[in-house]
């Protein structure tokens, strides 16, 4: 009975190690990459509606506009998109220490 194949696969390490992960072999769309891309750009459409939100008060305040629904519409906007990305952080650190609390 042959076994050498059995030891080499055995050998192998499933996740890479951390100088294999950051090296210049890690691929760039890799699932890390593409987590980090959809944080980072939930984050910039939050952000961006904070900010149009914070112009549209700004322009109602200053009297550059006379219509109070479009500023509500924004400041709702902005409050939602918000709410939501609490919410989504509150369930990443859910499972964060979900995970953490697991034994091997």
């Amino acid at each position: 009975m042959n076994l050498s194949g059995i030891s080499r696969i055995a050998t192998q390490p499933i996740l890479p190690t951390a100088a294999q992960a950051s090296g210049p072999a890690a691929k760039p769309g890799g699932p890390v990459g593409d987590f980090t891309r959809a944080v980072h750009d939930a984050l910039g459409a939050v952000d961006h509606a904070q900010q149009a939100s914070a112009i549209s008060i700004q322009d109602l305040l200053a009297g550059k506009s006379q219509d109070i629904l479009p500023v509500v519409a924004e400041v709702a906007k902005a409050d939602l998109s918000f709410k939501l990305l609490m919410g989504v952080r509150n369930k990443v650190i859910e499972a964060y220490k979900h995970t953490m609390n697991m034994q091997i």
